[in-house]
């Protein structure tokens, strides 16, 4: 028997693959049949259907915390361990900030060797084509608590910053997830890590090869790369050489021009002009403060209008304060932390314009906006508390920036 827990899109697509399961979520009432035959049930029967199938198979959904009760009833995998067995040779990237990117590109250079991304990305595993020669997997950190078997053969980490503090409960144990594979890789498998984690215990007690980098150019001279013959600049360039890394541990292989055929994702990092030749910044993707500290690096040298706000998922915000107040910068604050990006602003001097809301935001910077000035949205927070994602936030970021009065 299989049952999952929560019916997000990672177990949707189990529950598609192996019906019938049994599927408990937080929305559900009372049972009822879907029309795959997959049984809906509320979580208060989880004890006595756990107890009615004590050999089942338990997946939960990666978003759900640790402290949710039926998490807590149960003992479940994640979709990773699910698929272990039958797990096509697969690369893992995980860190804070430029998973997906890094995921897309390394993606498309592997494009020819038969790879397949998903993840995190967007794709369950569950719809990925096991025959694939090779799986690139943008993996979470609530995906590494989960997992218990599964591991990659070659693992890539971004650096690493605050975020989900709220879910892991500490940064301590957001390191510590994103870790995890090091204690399952074997000798003569390949890490490449931030130069900040090296003492880390499950650093040194990994039997795996350790790549460590404390900048791009230690990837540089690790692996022999030709900056000047890529495109992309920071913060892409660590994600490109991070991807060119893997292709030579792999392939012995480093092409710079099917590298730089590679288009980053919308917002990203999205330049674009309104009719009065103002520049905007979409970033909505910057979803905790590392990456607006990224950001906020690109356009030092000009005045800033920063969009900020929204769940910060617990994080310490106070690094991203030390950073604004090296610029040039107006804030115009949304979202569930508004109260709290207000107090900090007010603490360290720092001009905030409270908007509640997008529209509102972008409103009210058009009439500080110049030419010489560059308006941003970078949140430093997730967008679920007042939109469906950041790609909604970011498609309404554009539109009402382009929207004439």
């Amino acid at each position: 028997m299989l049952i999952l827990l929560g019916f997000g899109q990672t177990n949707a697509a189990i529950a598609k693959k192996f019906a019938p399961c049994l599927i408990f979520d937080d929305s559900f009432t009372q049972e009822k049949k879907d029309e795959l035959g997959n049984t809906l049930l509320p979580p208060s029967v989880l004890q006595e259907t756990l107890q009615k199938y004590p050999k089942a198979t338990i997946i939960t959904s990666p978003g759900i915390p640790p402290y949710n009760p039926m998490i807590k009833l149960a003992n479940p995998i994640s979709e990773y361990d699910f698929f272990a067995a039958c797990m096509p040779f697969s690369i893992w990237i995980s860190g804070t900030n430029g998973k997906t990117t890094t995921t897309q590109m390394l993606t498309h250079l592997l494009k020819s060797k038969g790879a397949l991304s998903g993840g995190n990305i967007g794709t369950p595993l569950a719809n990925l084509d096991l025959s694939a020669k090779i799986w690139v997997l943008e993996t979470s950190s609530f995906t590494l608590h989960y997992t218990q078997t599964a591991k990659p053969n070659l693992y890539l980490l971004l650096p690493l910053s605050q975020d989900h503090i709220s879910w892991h409960s500490s940064y301590e144990n957001y390191i510590a997830d994103k870790l995890k594979p090091l204690s399952l890789l074997a000798d003569k498998e390949i890490a490449v890590l931030p130069q900040s984690l090296k003492e880390h215990p499950l650093c040194q007690k990994s039997l795996a090869k350790l790549f460590f980098y404390d900048s791009s150019q230690d990837l540089v001279q690790t692996f022999g790369i030709q900056t000047q013959k890529i495109i992309f600049k920071e913060p892409f360039l660590l994600d490109s050489l991070l991807a060119l890394c893997a292709t030579k541990i792999l392939f012995d292989s480093l092409d710079y021009d099917l590298l730089n055929a590679f288009k980053i994702g919308a917002h990203k990092m999205e330049e674009f002009y309104d009719s009065n030749n103002r520049l905007w910044v979409d970033d909505s993707k910057g979803t905790n403060l590392d990456a607006t500290i990224q950001a906020l690096k690109c356009y030092q040298d000009r005045e800033i209008l920063l969009v900020i706000g929204g769940d910060d998922k617990g994080a310490d915000l106070n690094p991203l304060f030390a950073m604004l107040k090296q610029c040039q910068v107006t804030l115009f604050s949304i979202g569930s932390n508004e109260a709290k990006l207000n107090n900090l602003a007010k603490e360290a001097q720092i001009p905030c314009i409270p908007c509640q809301n997008l529209q509102k935001a972008v409103e009210t910077i058009k009439t500080y906006h110049d030419t010489q000035k560059v308006a941003m949205l970078s949140p430093a927070a997730a967008s679920l508390d007042q939109f469906s994602s950041y790609k909604e936030r970011g498609e309404k970021f554009k539109a009402y920036a382009l929207a004439c009065h």
